[in-house]
C-alpha cells in the first residue's frame, strides 16, 4: 500500500461535484410540495448528474494531464458552474426537510447534501473566487519543483518525484533535510489562499445547514458527526500499542544508524522515514530489518530483471481481478489512462483512479515505477475501477461506495492476497520462502501499513480543528506539528514557523481530500482481508492467506461492490464480512506474531513502548 498516491478523481477536488443543476420550485399551484414532488425532484436530478459529471470529470482530466494556464482557466470555469448548480439543488432540497418520504428519496436526498467535499457559496463572486483558489492550490501543487542553490548558482530543479527518490535512497542525513525543506516550500505560497478557502468554505457549508466543512465531512458515515469522531477515536486506540511497539522499534535501529541525530526516547526526526511525509516507512527497510529472517526476495529487482514496463504492472492487477472472476478492463481503459510521467509537459503523477463516465470509461493516471510499493499501489487503484464498474448499473446518486474508506480498502484488501505464494503462482518467483521469513515480510508490511495509522487519522483531525475555528491562521503549523507528535511521535528536521505551512505540503491539503477514508482503509482492508480468507476456507496464519483464484470468494465481493451507496455502510460490510461495526483486530491479527517479536526486541534492547511523560 502507498498512502502517498492514492484514488482521488471523484472524490477530490479534481472532480468536486457528484451532482447537477436541478433547480425546481414549488408546484404552479402554491401548495407545499409533497412525497410525489419529491420523487420528481430525485427523478430530475438524476437525468441530468451524468451528463453534468461527464464535463466536470472530461475537465478536470485534461487539467490534471495537461498543466497549462488555459487548462487551469477550463478546469475552474466547469467547476464553478458545476459547483453553483450543486448548491442551488441542495438548497432547493431543503423543501423536503421533515417529510416523511419512501426511503430510497430519502437517502437520495440526504446524499445530495453530503456527496460533495468543498460546499460553495451562494454568492456568486464568492462562489468563483473559491474555485479559483481551490484549482489554483492543486495546480500549484502539481508544478512545483524545488530549484536548490549552492554558491549562488542554480542548480538543477527537481520535481516531487526526484525528491521522493531522494528521500527514499539516501542515508546521508544532511542531504535528506534538504530533500525534506526543498519540497516543503512548495505551499507557503497558498498558506494566505487556505486561509481564504475555509471561510468560503465554512460558509458554504453554513448555508447547507451544517456547523462546518468539517462537521460536514464527518456528517457523511451513516452517523452524528461526533458519533463518527469517537468511532475513529475507538478503532485509533485499539492499533495504537501496535503502532507504538513499532515506532520504539524503529527509533532504536535509526538510533543505531545515525547515532545522536536519533534520540533515544521520544519523537523520530521526520526526514529519516523514507517518506516525505513519515506517513509510510517501507523504505527504510534495509535498516530495520530483521537480520536472521529477512525475505528470501526482492520484488522491485525481479520486476527490473524481467524487464517490466508500466503497462505490465498494470496488467499483473488486472490479472488478480479477473482470477476472482471479474471480467476484463475495457479497452478503452488501455488507450485512456496515463502509465507514465510524460516528458514535455507537466502533470499531477498523485495516482488516481478515475470514473469519466459513470459506465465504462474507467482510467488510471499514475507515472508508475517499477517497484514493489507501486506493483501494490496498481492493485489499489485498480481496486477503485472495478468498484466503480461494480456499481454502475445503480442509480447514480449510489455509484459510489458504502463509505469512501471502502473504495480505499478494496485494492489494499486483493494487495495483502500478494503473497510468496501468489507471486509463485504468477511466475515471479520459483519458490516460497520458508515460514522463517514470515517476519521479515511482515516487518515489510507494517512499516507501511501500520506506520500510516496515526498520520491517517491526524491529517483530518488537523482540519476539523481548522475549520471549527479551533484552529486559527496564526496556528496552522503550531497545531500541524502538535498532532504529529501526539499520534506519529515525529519531529521535523528543521526549526518551522508560521511562516511554513507544512500540512499543505500534503497533495490531499491541496487538493481539498478528505482523508478519514485513508484510516478507514487500513482498518477496513484487513476486515475484509480476514472475511474473505474464512469464505475460502483457509485455516492458517492471515498473513499467508491469498484469495488469487477463488471465483466463490469473487462472487461475494461482487455482490457486495455492486450495492454500492445504495444502502447504509454496515450492511455492505455485513455483506462481505458478516459483520456490521468496524474491527481493528484485524490487523492485530494480522501481525500478531511480529508484534510478539517487537515486544522481545524492544525489551532486549532495554525500551519500553510507553511514551515518556511530558
Amino acid at each position: 500500500m502507498k498512502k502517498t498516491i492514492q484514488f482521488c478523481c471523484l472524490l477530490s477536488l479534481a472532480a468536486l461535484a457528484t451532482t447537477l443543476f436541478a433547480a425546481w420550485g414549488d408546484s404552479v399551484s402554491g401548495q407545499k410540495p409533497g412525497a410525489a414532488d419529491a420523487e420528481k425532484f430525485i427523478e430530475n436530478a438524476e437525468k441530468r448528474y451524468l451528463d453534468a459529471t461527464i464535463k466536470d470529470s472530461r475537465a478536470s482530466w485534461v487539467q490534471s494531464n495537461f498543466i497549462t494556464d488555459d487548462t487551469e482557466l477550463i478546469a475552474a470555469d466547469a467547476k464553478d458552474k458545476l459547483i453553483a448548480t450543486v448548491k442551488e439543488l441542495a438548497d432547493e432540497s431543503r423543501k423536503f426537510d421533515g417529510m416523511e418520504l419512501p426511503p430510497d428519496v430519502a437517502r437520495k436526498i440526504k446524499l445530495l447534501k453530503l456527496a460533495v467535499p468543498l460546499p460553495a457559496p451562494s454568492n456568486p463572486a464568492e462562489r468563483e473566487e473559491l474555485t479559483r483558489i481551490a484549482v489554483g492550490m492543486e495546480s500549484a501543487y502539481g508544478k512545483f519543483e524545488y530549484c536548490p542553490e549552492r554558491g549562488g548558482e542554480a542548480k538543477k530543479c527537481l520535481s516531487l518525484g526526484d525528491l521522493e527518490t531522494i528521500m527514499a535512497e539516501s542515508r546521508n542525513p544532511e542531504e535528506l533535510k534538504k530533500a525534506w525543506t526543498g519540497w516543503h516550500k512548495v505551499s507557503p505560497q497558498y498558506r494566505k489562499d487556505y486561509a481564504r478557502f475555509v471561510d468560503l468554505a465554512n460558509k458554504g457549508a453554513r448555508e447547507m445547514g451544517f456547523k462546518d466543512v468539517g462537521a460536514m465531512w464527518r456528517s457523511n458515515y451513516d452517523m452524528e458527526p461526533d458519533q463518527f469522531a469517537a468511532e475513529m477515536e475507538r478503532l485509533w486506540l485499539q492499533v495504537k500499542p501496535l503502532y507504538d511497539s513499532l515506532h520504539t522499534y524503529v527509533r532504536a535501529r535509526l538510533r543505531q544508524k545515525y547515532g545522536d541525530a536519533v534520540p533515544a526516547t521520544g519523537p523520530i526526526p521526520a526526514q529519516l522515514l523514507g517518506n516525505m511525509w513519515s506517513q509510510a516507512w517501507g523504505n527504510i527497510y534495509d535498516i530495520v530489518k530483521p537480520a536472521a529472517t529477512a525475505p528470501a526476495y526482492d520484488l522491485a529487482k525481479i520486476l527490473v530483471e524481467k524487464k517490466t514496463d508500466a503497462k505490465q504492472m498494470t496488467r499483473y492487477g488486472e490479472g488478480f481481478f479477473t482470477s476472482l472472476g471479474f471480467a476484463l478492463l475495457p479497452p478503452t481503459f488501455w488507450e485512456r489512462s496515463l502509465f507514465t510521467k510524460p516528458q514535455d509537459r507537466a502533470v499531477v503523477c498523485h495516482a488516481s483512479a478515475w470514473d469519466i463516465d459513470n459506465q465504462k470509461d474507467v482510467r488510471l493516471k499514475m507515472c508508475i515505477k517499477i517497484n514493489d510499493e507501486d506493483f501494490q499501489t496498481v492493485h489499489h487503484e485498480l481496486g477503485h475501477n472495478y468498484y466503480q464498474m461494480a456499481y454502475a448499473p445503480q442509480p447514480p446518486l449510489y455509484q459510489n461506495s458504502a463509505n469512501d474508506g471502502f473504495h480505499e480498502a478494496i485494492g489494499d484488501a486483493i494487495a495483502l492476497s500478494v503473497t510468496p505464494e501468489y507471486l509463485k503462482k504468477i511466475g515471479l518467483i520459483t519458490a516460497s520462502p520458508p515460514e522463517s521469513a514470515d517476519i521479515g515480510l511482515m516487518m515489510k508490511l507494517a512499516l507501511d501499513k501500520v506506520a500510516f495509522l496515526p498520520f491517517g487519522y491526524l491529517v483530518d483531525q488537523w482540519r476539523w480543528k481548522v475549520f471549527s475555528g479551533e484552529v486559527g491562521p496564526g496556528d496552522y503549523n503550531k497545531a500541524w506539528w502538535e498532532l504529529r507528535q501526539k499520534y506519529q511521535n515525529i519531529a521535523p528536521p528543521a526549526q518551522r514557523g508560521e511562516s511554513d505551512f507544512d500540512a499543505g505540503a500534503k497533495y490531499h491539503v491541496a487538493a481539498n481530500v478528505p482523508y478519514a477514508r485513508y484510516f478507514l482503509a487500513d482498518i477496513l482492508q484487513f476486515q475484509f482481508h480476514r472475511a474473505m480468507c474464512r469464505e475460502a476456507g483457509y485455516k492458517g496464519p492471515l498473513n499467508r492467506c491469498s484469495i488469487y483464484g477463488n471465483k466463490q470468494v469473487g462472487e461475494k465481493l461482487k455482490k457486495m461492490l455492486e450495492m454500492g451507496q445504495s444502502r447504509p455502510w454496515p450492511e455492505a460490510l455485513k455483506a462481505l464480512t458478516g459483520e456490521e461495526k468496524m474491527d481493528a483486530t484485524a490487523i492485530l491479527d494480522y501481525f500478531a506474531p511480529l508484534k510478539t517479536w517487537l515486544d522481545e526486541q524492544n525489551k532486549a534492547l532495554g525500551k519500553s513502548t510507553t511514551p515518556p511523560k511530558r
